[in-house]
Protein backbone atom coordinates (compact mmCIF):
# COMPACT_ATOMS: atom_id res chain seq x y z
CA UNK A 1 0.00 0.00 0.00
CA UNK A 2 2.67 2.60 0.41
CA UNK A 3 4.19 2.07 -2.62
CA UNK A 4 0.64 2.73 -4.35
CA UNK A 5 0.61 5.56 -2.07
CA UNK A 6 3.89 6.68 -3.31
CA UNK A 7 3.21 6.22 -6.83
CA UNK A 8 0.29 7.87 -6.68
CA UNK A 9 1.92 11.10 -4.85
CA UNK A 10 4.94 10.80 -7.62
CA UNK A 11 1.97 10.68 -10.79
CA UNK A 12 0.32 14.04 -8.83
CA UNK A 13 3.98 15.70 -8.73
CA UNK A 14 4.49 14.57 -12.81
CA UNK A 15 1.43 16.35 -13.11
CA UNK A 16 1.91 19.54 -11.34
CA UNK A 17 5.40 20.55 -10.47
CA UNK A 18 8.49 18.75 -8.60
CA UNK A 19 8.57 20.05 -4.80
CA UNK A 20 8.00 18.68 -1.54
CA UNK A 21 4.79 20.52 -1.03
CA UNK A 22 3.25 18.96 -4.44
CA UNK A 23 4.70 15.46 -3.12
CA UNK A 24 2.88 15.79 0.02
CA UNK A 25 0.12 16.84 -1.34
CA UNK A 26 0.06 13.94 -3.51
CA UNK A 27 0.77 11.81 -0.82
CA UNK A 28 -2.27 12.83 0.74
CA UNK A 29 -4.36 12.71 -2.39
CA UNK A 30 -3.06 9.10 -2.39
CA UNK A 31 -3.66 8.22 0.86
CA UNK A 32 -7.83 9.44 0.42
CA UNK A 33 -7.77 7.79 -3.33
CA UNK A 34 -6.80 4.24 -1.19
CA UNK A 35 -8.78 4.50 1.34
CA UNK A 36 -12.11 5.11 -0.58
CA UNK A 37 -11.09 2.14 -2.98
CA UNK A 38 -13.50 -0.81 -2.80
CA UNK A 39 -11.96 -3.33 -0.22
CA UNK A 40 -8.41 -2.09 -0.01
CA UNK A 41 -8.81 0.06 3.35
CA UNK A 42 -10.17 -3.01 5.39
CA UNK A 43 -7.38 -5.92 3.67
CA UNK A 44 -4.44 -3.95 4.77
CA UNK A 45 -2.88 -2.47 8.30
CA UNK A 46 -1.46 0.57 6.03
CA UNK A 47 -4.12 2.96 6.93
CA UNK A 48 -3.87 2.18 10.66
CA UNK A 49 -0.15 2.70 10.88
CA UNK A 50 -0.07 5.89 8.93
CA UNK A 51 -2.67 7.17 11.44
CA UNK A 52 0.09 5.66 14.41
CA UNK A 53 2.82 7.33 12.11
CA UNK A 54 0.94 10.75 12.46
CA UNK A 55 -0.02 10.70 15.99
CA UNK A 56 3.69 9.53 17.12
CA UNK A 57 5.03 12.63 15.17
CA UNK A 58 2.80 15.41 16.43
CA UNK A 59 3.57 13.37 20.07
CA UNK A 60 7.43 14.02 19.38
CA UNK A 61 7.18 17.13 18.32
CA UNK A 62 5.37 18.22 21.06
CA UNK A 63 7.97 16.85 23.51
CA UNK A 64 10.43 18.74 21.40
CA UNK A 65 8.78 22.21 21.79
CA UNK A 66 8.67 21.67 25.56
CA UNK A 67 12.33 20.03 25.93
CA UNK A 68 13.92 22.87 23.76
CA UNK A 69 11.54 25.64 26.03
CA UNK A 70 13.16 24.17 29.18
CA UNK A 71 16.81 24.38 28.14
CA UNK A 72 16.47 27.55 26.17
CA UNK A 73 14.62 28.61 29.49
CA UNK A 74 17.65 27.29 31.28
CA UNK A 75 20.08 29.16 28.94
CA UNK A 76 18.60 32.43 29.03
CA UNK A 77 18.18 32.80 33.05
CA UNK A 78 20.97 33.40 35.31
CA UNK A 79 20.14 30.49 38.27
CA UNK A 80 20.54 26.78 36.49
CA UNK A 81 18.06 24.41 37.31
CA UNK A 82 19.43 21.73 35.83
CA UNK A 83 19.60 18.27 37.90
CA UNK A 84 21.61 15.67 35.79
CA UNK A 85 21.62 12.51 36.35
CA UNK A 86 22.33 8.92 34.27
CA UNK A 87 19.29 6.48 34.42
CA UNK A 88 18.62 3.23 33.35
CA UNK A 89 15.55 2.65 31.66
CA UNK A 90 14.57 -0.98 31.75
CA UNK A 91 13.02 -2.07 28.11
CA UNK A 92 10.05 -3.32 26.99
CA UNK A 93 11.08 -2.92 23.59
CA UNK A 94 13.04 -6.27 22.24
CA UNK A 95 13.97 -6.06 18.58
CA UNK A 96 16.93 -4.04 17.49
CA UNK A 97 14.85 -1.60 14.86
CA UNK A 98 12.33 -0.50 18.40
CA UNK A 99 15.76 -0.34 20.81
CA UNK A 100 17.49 1.93 17.99
CA UNK A 101 14.30 3.79 17.30
CA UNK A 102 13.81 4.82 20.99
CA UNK A 103 17.38 5.56 21.66
CA UNK A 104 17.17 8.10 18.44
CA UNK A 105 14.37 10.03 19.52
CA UNK A 106 15.88 9.74 23.21
CA UNK A 107 19.01 11.75 21.70
CA UNK A 108 16.99 13.73 19.75
CA UNK A 109 15.23 15.66 22.31
CA UNK A 110 16.94 18.22 23.91
CA UNK A 111 18.28 17.21 27.17
CA UNK A 112 18.65 13.92 27.11
CA UNK A 113 20.59 11.44 25.54
CA UNK A 114 21.13 7.88 24.88
CA UNK A 115 24.53 6.44 26.13
CA UNK A 116 24.68 2.94 26.18
CA UNK A 117 22.13 -0.27 25.99
CA UNK A 118 23.07 -3.32 29.01
CA UNK A 119 24.85 -6.55 27.39
CA UNK A 120 21.37 -8.49 27.77
CA UNK A 121 19.31 -5.44 25.78
CA UNK A 122 17.10 -5.01 28.93
CA UNK A 123 18.60 -1.66 30.04
CA UNK A 124 18.71 1.34 28.40
CA UNK A 125 21.17 3.96 29.61
CA UNK A 126 20.67 7.63 29.41
CA UNK A 127 21.78 11.00 30.63
CA UNK A 128 19.09 13.50 31.47
CA UNK A 129 19.31 16.66 32.43
CA UNK A 130 16.36 17.67 34.00
CA UNK A 131 16.12 14.49 36.51
CA UNK A 132 14.29 15.68 39.92
CA UNK A 133 12.51 12.39 40.16
CA UNK A 134 14.49 9.65 38.52
CA UNK A 135 11.23 7.00 38.83
CA UNK A 136 8.69 10.28 37.21
CA UNK A 137 11.51 10.24 34.14
CA UNK A 138 11.64 6.59 33.68
CA UNK A 139 7.51 6.37 33.93
CA UNK A 140 7.66 9.25 31.25
CA UNK A 141 9.84 7.57 29.12
CA UNK A 142 8.30 4.45 29.03
CA UNK A 143 4.85 5.40 29.02
CA UNK A 144 5.65 8.17 26.32
CA UNK A 145 8.10 7.15 23.80
CA UNK A 146 8.80 3.44 24.29
CA UNK A 147 5.11 3.23 24.54
CA UNK A 148 4.14 4.90 21.18
CA UNK A 149 6.90 3.37 19.50
CA UNK A 150 5.95 -0.09 19.97
CA UNK A 151 2.39 0.58 19.31
CA UNK A 152 4.13 2.16 15.46
CA UNK A 153 6.84 -0.67 15.26
CA UNK A 154 4.39 -3.70 16.13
Amino acid sequence: MLTRNLALAGIWMAMTELSATQLIIGFALGYFVLWFSPGLAHRSNYFRRVGQGLRFTGFFLRELAIATARVAHDVLTPTPYMKPSVLGIPLDAETDAEIAMLAIVVTLTPGTLALDISSDRKTLYIHAMYVSDPEATRREIKQGFERRILELLR
